[in-house]
C-alpha cells in the first residue's frame, strides 16, 4: 500500500494546499476567473506564481534560482512530515525524486545574454543553477535526507513518471519513504520555443473547445511525501507508454494515452466505471484534445466526469503530473462543501470531438445542476468521490496515467 502522507504546493490558484482547495474545491467559491489567473508576458499570456518567494538559506547560493526557490516554498510545507519519516526510517531511508523540465535556464538565459553583450556573469550565477539534475540534489540536501536522488525530465510527463518511480523504490524496499513532485518555471527559451511550435494560445487557453488555439505555459510546485505507511490517499495505480509517433505530435487516435489509462485501470484492480473524476491533460491544442478526447472515450465512454485543470493553472509542463494529481489529492481529502474541479468553457465545448462527460453536466447526477450552473453555482454530488485518475502526456510520445484512491476507499 502506498500512502501520500503529505502535499505542498503553489500554483496560479494559491501558495499553499488550503488556498488552492479553497478556490477550486470549495462548493461555494466562485468560479475561477482565468483573466484573473493569468498574465501577460511579451507576447504570451503565462500562469504565474503571484506569491513571493523567499531567498533560499545560507549554503545554498550555488542553488539559488527561481526554480530552486518555488521548490523549497513547497518542500517546505512538507518538512514537518518529512522530519517524522526521517526520524522513523532514518535519513539514508528517505529519497527524493524530483522532475523539472525547466530547472535554472532562465538564469543560464541571463548568463548568455550577459555574457554575449560585454558584461560577464550575473552576479550570483553559478553554473549548476542550470543543470536539470541539480533539483533531486538540492532539494535532498534542503530537507537532509540520504538515500537516492534523482531528477526525471521526460517533457510533461515528467512528474508523473516521478511518482512511478518513487512507487519503485518503496516497492523494492529500497526506501522507506520518498519525496516526489515536480516543479517548473517560466524562462524565455520555453516561451519561445512553443511560440516557434505555434503551439501558444492568443489569449486565455480553452481547452476542447471549438475556439481552442494552443496553450498557456504556466509554473507551479507539487511535491509529495509518499511511505507505505500513515494516513493519506493511496496511490492505487499508474502505467506508463510510448507511442513514438513524433517528436511533438500526439498519435492521432491516442493509442499510447489508451494503454496508459487501460494500464493504471489494470494496476489498481478497477473498472472504467469505478473511476469518480478524470482530470484530463487537456492543454488546448488542436491536436492534444482531438486525440485525448478519443482515448477518454474508447476508455471510459461517456460516463465518467472529467475537466482539464490547465484552464486556470496553464500547462506547468513537467511539474503538470504533480499538480493535477494533487488537485485529485486534495479532492478525496475533502469531507464536504466540496464540487469537482470545474469545467470552464464546457458550454463551448468543440462538438466534432469525441464525446465525454464534463464536469457540470446533467440535472441531479451527482456532478453539477444545471440550474445551479446558470446562476453560477456548483451542485454537491451525492456521494464523496473515491477513485480520481489523472492522465499526463508528453513530447515524444511518453503517457503516464495516475490513479488516486481515498483514504478509506
Amino acid at each position: 500500500m502506498y500512502r501520500l502522507n503529505d502535499l505542498g504546493l503553489l500554483c496560479t490558484l494559491g501558495a499553499d494546499k488550503a488556498a488552492v482547495a479553497a478556490t477550486l474545491l470549495d462548493a461555494a467559491a466562485p468560479l475561477p476567473d482565468p483573466a484573473a489567473l493569468f498574465t501577460r508576458r511579451g507576447h504570451y499570456t503565462v500562469g504565474e506564481v503571484a506569491a513571493p518567494l523567499n531567498p533560499l538559506p545560507a549554503g545554498f547560493a550555488a542553488h539559488d534560482c527561481r526554480n530552486n526557490r518555488l521548490a523549497a516554498a513547497a518542500l517546505e510545507q512538507i518538512r514537518p512530515a518529512v522530519e517524522s519519516a526521517i526520524a522513523q526510517y532514518g535519513a539514508r531511508r528517505v529519497g527524493a525524486v524530483l522532475a523539472t523540465s525547466t530547472s535554472g535556464i532562465a538564469e543560464t538565459g541571463e548568463a548568455v545574454r550577459s555574457i554575449a553583450n560585454g558584461g560577464g556573469y550575473p552576479p550570483g550565477y553559478h553554473a549548476g543553477q542550470g543543470v536539470l539534475a541539480g533539483l533531486a540534489e538540492f532539494s535532498a540536501a534542503l530537507l537532509g535526507l540520504q538515500g537516492p536522488a534523482y531528477t526525471m525530465s521526460t517533457a510533461c510527463s515528467s512528474s508523473a513518471n516521478a511518482a512511478l518511480s518513487a512507487r519503485r523504490l518503496l516497492a523494492s524496499g529500497v526506501c522507506d519513504a520518498v519525496v516526489f513532485g515536480g516543479v517548473d518555471t517560466l524562462c524565455e527559451m520555453t516561451l519561445q520555443g512553443f511560440g516557434a511550435l505555434a503551439a501558444q494560445s492568443a489569449g486565455c487557453c480553452k481547452p476542447f473547445t471549438r475556439e481552442r488555439d494552443g496553450i498557456n505555459i504556466g509554473e507551479a510546485a507539487a511535491v509529495f511525501l509518499m511511505s507505505r505507511e500513515g494516513g493519506g490517499p493511496r496511490l492505487l495505480g499508474g502505467a506508463g507508454s510510448s507511442d513514438a509517433h513524433h517528436i511533438s505530435a500526439p498519435h492521432p487516435e491516442g493509442e499510447g494515452a489508451c494503454r496508459a489509462m487501460r494500464g493504471a485501470l489494470a494496476d489498481a484492480g478497477l473498472q472504467p466505471g469505478d473511476i469518480d473524476y478524470l482530470n484530463l491533460h487537456g492543454t488546448g491544442t488542436p491536436q492534444n484534445d482531438s486525440m485525448e478526447s478519443i482515448a477518454a472515450h474508447r476508455v471510459f465512454g461517456d460516463a465518467v466526469p472529467c475537466s482539464s485543470t490547465k484552464s486556470m493553472t496553464g500547462h506547468t509542463l513537467g511539474a503538470a503530473g504533480a499538480l493535477e494529481l494533487g488537485f485529485c489529492y486534495l479532492l478525496l481529502q475533502r469531507k464536504s462543501d466540496w464540487r469537482l474541479p470545474p469545467a470552464l468553457y464546457r458550454d463551448e465545448r468543440d462538438p466534432a470531438l469525441a464525446p465525454f462527460r464534463w464536469v457540470g453536466d446533467g440535472v441531479g447526477d451527482g456532478v453539477g445542476d444545471e440550474a445551479g450552473d446558470e446562476a453560477g453555482g456548483w451542485a454537491q454530488a451525492a456521494a464523496r468521490p473515491r477513485y480520481c485518475q489523472s492522465n499526463s502526456f508528453a513530447f515524444g510520445g511518453s503517457n503516464v496515467s495516475l490513479i488516486l484512491g481515498a483514504e478509506d476507499a
